[in-house]
């Protein structure tokens, strides 16, 4: 009669003394009797003292757990607990896993067919003989018969003890694990109603039950793996044997995914083809071989200490993530966007799991219009009239050639006088589509430009505001010399520099507005938060689905390696940002040969109409001081743009000698002029006016460099009095405790 190969097992898991006992081991050492008490996470020290006839060893922290040594005069003496006189204990049963080659797991919710195709893989591709599966669960006698069915298929596999507790071992807070706000990469966390708690099945938190592992059942094996039953190890890789050879390996799991999964299939190792391109996590798990370390190293989750290790001891693996969650769509734990399909998982899901896996879909890449240099703005606008000729007639005069304008709830003019520029020639005017979505205003504009021939025929294309002005540094400010200076790139990243209102308070008509407002935020201004936002151009290559705010998205994956990113300096983006970046950092910033000039404030009378007005794409957030702290920057003098102000006023002479064009623009004029009058004559705007315009202000406006990120956060009126100074001090730095964001 063959020898049994499965046995389930149970933890303690008893309540006593006001805490939860996981396990009790006791056995007869060389020198008397001694146990070990594991206490679960949370468990008040003051519990542990020692009893009569028990000496206290030592108690240790574990994952936030305590582990309780002690020594015996007699078997029967109580462990070191409060009001404990006797405590149950589980069996030692070392000897079912000695001399073995062994796995210690977690299984949460794998179906038995995945279990035993696991042990299979690893029986035969690397020599496994046993596992302690620590089953998280619900005991399932379905689950139990099962696999030992399947078993006896696998001669290889020695003993397998599958380890459950009557306590839950999971994370307090979170739902199951196999839930998508579980999963490490799940896209939109942030927007996700967080699920109940259900400790049971949660991500597991008691971690001692590793320790429990090793003195119940592993302490004599040959070598343990610590891996969970979705894991992988690549058959190429010879694990015992390394083991073996090295004392202990670190592994390093590598998440994987599907592309696909069959419609009414579930998820198998062999659907498993795709790893993420743009992440650097990693699961950290390790191999020991135990009599390598000494009797009283802790197995942890993560390590078992008392070993160093070099480059060569580390080793890779891989998480098949969509068995530990079964979702149906992939995209709901990883952004389908950052997936590139790997060969050595598709080999491994063909010759070894003899599965044929949804392979990744052929994309190619889309031919540009025949004008290399056509570019393409499309844009949101409300209530923008007195500014569209400036801003027009710039870009215009830098190359841009097409503009789409979407406007939504004008009163200024601004619609009309985009419809008569529409009847020029000069621009193509939309209403915004967003009333009966669910989108915001920006958003619309931007779905609904995808089908726009006037954007997707263009060579190039960005989506920006009328406050926003691309600055060329090299050539001849033209798009056509940054084009040709950042070839064979196709895309260029054009940073935010924050130009502030120079402490110019009064709107002015006659003002050319990047004439008047040149001061600005220093280049290394990475606070406020907003201040190194970017704006991309990009070629119509179809690398990307469609139009994004900052940058286009939707990547296609399988086209990622055609993309060519630069920033401002014309240094290559890294491949982090491919799929979600909309701002600069410290490595990315760069301004050599464009900036991003960006008039958010302009003077404090046009403030008043901006807040009125509303935000474009926020519309939910006030435009107060706060956001007049953060956006109004004169630290420094930058007129670099002022080399184009003779072509520009040019273009503007020539636009507006057409009589319908200057008498729409000068009804614009009007209607904003009035607006200010109309605001400044209520008591709220007339008080705000004041603050904007006061020395108080005036004096924050310069002095950025010198506040914390929380400072911006929470506004202008968290900076006392005595930090305010015309000149401070170099290394004058001051923030404050993080506080609700104000807008």
């Amino acid at each position: 009669m063959a020898e049994q190969q499965l046995h389930t097992r149970w933890l303690l898991s008893q309540g006593i003394s006001g805490a939860t006992v996981l396990d009790h081991i006791a056995w007869r050492g060389e020198k008397g009797h001694e146990g070990r008490v594991y206490l679960a996470k949370g468990t008040d020290l003051k519990v542990v003292r020692p009893a009569s006839g028990t000496q206290l060893k030592w108690a240790k922290s574990v994952g936030g757990a305590i582990l309780v040594a002690y020594g015996a005069m007699k078997a029967s003496a109580p462990p070191p607990l409060v009001g404990v006189a006797r405590l149950a204990q589980s069996k030692i049963e070392t000897d079912l896993f000695e001399g073995l080659k062994t796995f210690v797991s977690t299984r949460n919710g794998e179906s038995a067919e995945t279990v035993a195709e696991w042990l299979w893989y690893h029986a035969t591709r690397h020599g496994l003989e046993g596992a302690v599966i620590i089953d998280r669960t619900a005991a399932d006698p379905a689950f139990d018969s099962k696999l030992e069915r399947a078993l006896t298929a696998i001669p290889e596999i020695k003993c397998v003890v599958v380890l459950r507790a009557r306590v839950p071992l999971g994370r307090e807070g979170l739902p199951s694990e196999g839930h998508p706000f579980c999963a490490p990469a799940a896209p939109g966390k942030d927007r996700m109603e967080v699920p109940p708690e259900d400790r049971w099945t949660s991500p597991l938190d008691e971690l001692l039950v590793y320790e429990i592992a090793r003195t119940r059942f592993l302490a004599k094996a040959k070598a343990v793996c610590n891996i969970d039953v979705y894991d992988i190890i690549p058959p190429e890789v010879p694990l015992f044997e390394e083991v073996d050879k090295r004392g202990s390996l670190i592994l390093i799991g590598r998440r994987t995914y599907p592309w696909r999964v069959r419609k009414g299939q579930n998820p198998t190792f062999g659907d498993h083809t795709c790893m993420q391109f743009d992440t650097r996590k990693v699961k950290r798990r390790w191999a020991i071989k135990p009599s390598a370390f000494r009797k009283d190293a802790i197995w942890r989750l993560l390590r078992v200490v008392g070993k160093e290790h070099g480059p060569d001891d580390v080793f890779e693996f891989y998480s098949m993530m969509n068995l530990r969650h079964p979702v149906e769509t992939v995209s709901r734990i990883v952004p389908k966007t950052s997936l590139i399909e790997q060969d050595k998982l598709v080999a491994l899901a063909t010759d070894v799991f003899r599965h044929q896996p949804v392979r990744v879909p052929d994309e190619s890449i889309v031919a540009t219009g025949d004008n290399p240099y056509e570019t393409a703005i499309v844009t949101c606008m409300k209530n923008e009239g007195p500014f569209i000729l400036e801003w027009l007639a710039y870009h215009r005069v830098i190359g841009v050639e097409r503009f789409l304008v979407y406007t939504n709830d004008c009163d200024d003019g601004t619609d009309t006088f985009l419809d008569l520029l529409q009847s020029k020639g000069l621009v193509e005017h939309r209403e915004n589509p967003f009333r009966g979505t669910n989108m915001k205003p920006q958003h619309a504009a931007l779905h609904a430009a995808e089908k726009e021939p006037v954007i997707t025929s263009a060579a190039w294309a960005i989506c920006m505001d009328v406050d926003e002005y691309i600055c060329v540094h090299c050539g001849d400010g033209t798009l056509k010399s940054l084009y040709d200076a950042i070839a064979p790139a196709n895309m260029i990243s054009l940073t935010w520099r924050l130009f502030g209102n120079a402490n110019v308070h009064e709107y002015n008509e006659d003002d050319i507005l990047i004439e008047k407002f040149d001061r600005c935020a220093r280049e290394f201004a990475n606070k406020p938060h907003q201040a190194w936002g970017f704006k991309t151009i990009f070629r119509h290559m179809g690398i990307f689905k469609k139009l994004g705010v900052h940058r286009p998205k939707g990547l296609k994956p399988q086209l990622k390696d055609n993309i060519y990113w630069v920033n401002g300096s014309g240094s290559r983006m890294p491949e982090t940002a491919f799929r979600n970046t909309w701002r600069s950092t410290s490595d990315t910033y760069g301004y050599e040969l464009a900036t991003l000039n960006h008039y958010a404030v302009r003077s404090a009378e046009s403030f008043l109409v901006k807040r009125d007005r509303g935000r474009v794409n926020h519309v939910d957030r006030d435009q107060g001081l706060a956001y007049w702290f953060r956006m109004n920057n004169n630290e420094e003098e930058d007129r670099s743009i002022h080399r184009m102000v003779p072509a520009l006023r040019a273009e503007m002479e020539r636009l507006l000698s057409d009589p319908d064009i200057a008498a729409q623009h000068q009804a614009c004029v009007a209607a904003h002029r009035a607006k200010i009058d109309a605001l400044r004559a209520t008591d709220n705007y007339a008080s705000f006016y004041q603050d904007l315009t006061g020395s108080r202000m005036e004096k924050l406006a310069k002095m950025h460099k010198h506040f914390g990120a929380n400072v911006f956060l929470a506004g202008p009126h968290v900076v006392p009095d005595n930090v305010l100074t015309d000149e401070p001090e170099e290394d004058l730095f001051f923030t404050v405790d993080r506080q609700e964001t104000q807008h």
